[in-house]
């Protein structure tokens, strides 16, 4: 039976997202080397992450992104403020939804897209 190992990200500079995903998350790297960083969790549970540098240009709608939960508006929008203190853009011009939504989209500092989610939502 497979199972997930890591998340794998595409950056450009693995020591900036390194440290971005670090702060953003409580991980700490398991394994460092020049273009390539394995991230897991500092208390040991979750899912492991790992960068691996490339010259690729993050896509603008990705097919496939993180989803960082908080636990209410009020927390969503404390986590999007620390984020973008570390860091991280607001993606403004993203295609919402007309009526209310649970989400707001972030770039990381690589331009890599993920949302922060207000489970307390509905």
């Amino acid at each position: 039976m497979l199972s997930i190992g890591s998340v794998v990200i595409k950056v450009s500079d693995i020591d900036r997202a390194t440290a971005f995903w670090c702060a953003a998350l409580g991980y700490e790297p398991h394994r460092m080397d020049v273009d390539f960083a394995i991230l897991v969790p500092k208390d040991g549970v979750g899912q492991r992450i790992s960068l691996d540098e490339a010259d690729s240009v993050p896509q603008e709608f990705p097919q496939v992104h993180f989803d960082l939960y908080a636990g209410d508006a009020a927390d969503q929008a404390a986590e999007v403020e620390r984020l973008i203190a570390l860091g991280a853009e607001r993606v403004d011009d993203w295609p919402y939804p007309e009526h209310e939504h649970d989400f707001i989209v972030l770039a990381d500092t690589e331009g890599n897209r993920f949302c922060v989610i207000d489970t307390g939502f509905g």
